[in-house]
This record gives structure tokens, C-alpha cells and sequence, in this order.
């Protein structure tokens, strides 16, 4: 499959990038900065940047399926969506936040959103914010074959394990909370890639 990853050198994407390239399909790796992408076989390096919507609909184009794993913080979801949209790819999967997956909380019900749970930290609510809005977003588009991956409330380095559970919109977690690698992540949307399971859907991880 071949396969348009932007932001293939982030934390998320560069494990997506690895994990690509192992099971044997080409990417195209979209970075500001082609000089920070491995030298890897099948892999080719392009520079582009979400805001310049013209420019990286031709890079998308001609591609099987894009993957975007980029800040929603500093990202316009509706220009990014659209420019998916425009550049004609049959399939779009996003590297998700946790903030608008549900939680359980002491006295709270069920369908209070983790991004609105009294511990969560302030300083990560203006990405967790502009996650919401992209789903929200990705939930309304009449047009894309989407899926958006939620990962765990903690998504760290770690180790490539295979061992982790999937779910719907409930947040993740056992007894040593909520985590989930970028590692196993990586394995998780691939998955999907591979074997779509989740179309027009929001899904999530955790160990």
C-alpha cells in the first residue's frame, strides 16, 4: 500500500513510519524537514506543511490511504480535512487525542469527557480542545473514509509489546492507569489500515 504520513517525524508518526516500512508498505513522509526522516527503503521524504493547502493536496495525491499525526493545537481540522478531501485519497486515518474520550469519575457519570475531569492538566486542555473539534469535525464529513485512533491518557516511549486492548469512546485503563506506547499504537492503526475495521469511526487504545 502506499501510503502519504504526515508528520512522520513526531513521536507518534516516526512509529508509524517504522512500523509501515516493516510490514512492507511505501510512504511518503511529509515533514517541514525532510533532513529529520530516516533513510529508510521505501520511504521518501517530502517537505510540506499542513497550512499550505495547495501544496499539500498534490503531495497527498496518487496515494492509497493518508495518515496524519500532527499537533491539533497549532493545526487549522477544517483546512486539513479538506485538503484530504480535495487531494482524492480513499482513506484517512488520524493519530487521535484522549481528552474527548468518556470516563468513569468517583461521583461522575458516564459520558463526562476526560478532558473535563477536575485533574486534567491545564496545560495539555488547548490540544485536547482542538481534538475534540477535529473529531467533531471528521463525525460530520459526508465524503471521507476516516477513522480517528484515541490513544490513553498517558501516550509514551515504550515497547513494541502486541498486548493491548482496543475500544470505542470509554477511556482505557487498569490498574496501573491509563497508558499506551507509541509503539504498540503504531501496531494498532496500521491494523486498521490493513484491515478496516473502524470506518467513519472514532476508536481507542489501552494496555
Amino acid at each position: 500500500m502506499h501510503v502519504a504520513l504526515i508528520g512522520a517525524s513526531g513521536n507518534a508518526g516516526s512509529r508509524i513510519l517504522a512500523e509501515l516500512v516493516q510490514r512492507g508498505h511505501t510512504v511518503t513522509a511529509i515533514v517541514r524537514d525532510p533532513a529529520r526522516v530516516p533513510v529508510l527503503s521505501g520511504v521518501e521524504a517530502k517537505a510540506g506543511d499542513v497550512a499550505d493547502a495547495t501544496g499539500l493536496a498534490a503531495l497527498l495525491a496518487g496515494h492509497d490511504a493518508v495518515v496524519s499525526a500532527v499537533p491539533f493545537a497549532t493545526t487549522d481540522a477544517a483546512r486539513l480535512i479538506a485538503t484530504v478531501r480535495a487531494a482524492g485519497v480513499p482513506r484517512y486515518l488520524v493519530v487521535g487525542g484522549a481528552g474527548s474520550l468518556e470516563v468513569a469519575l468517583g461521583d461522575f457519570p458516564l459520558g463526562l469527557l476526560l478532558i473535563d475531569a477536575p485533574n486534567f492538566p491545564e496545560a495539555y486542555k488547548p490540544d485536547a480542545a482542538a481534538g475534540c473539534v477535529f473529531l467533531d469535525l471528521l463525525r460530520a464529513e459526508e465524503q471521507l473514509d476516516w477513522t480517528f485512533l484515541s490513544p490513553s491518557a498517558m501516550f509514551i516511549p515504550g515497547e513494541r509489546t502486541g498486548t493491548f486492548r482496543l475500544g470505542t469512546d470509554l477511556l482505557l485503563s487498569n490498574e496501573s492507569g491509563s497508558s499506551i506506547s507509541f509503539e504498540d499504537f503504531a501496531i494498532a492503526l496500521v491494523d486498521e489500515l490493513e484491515k478496516p475495521a473502524h470506518s467513519r469511526a472514532r476508536f481507542t487504545i489501552g494496555y
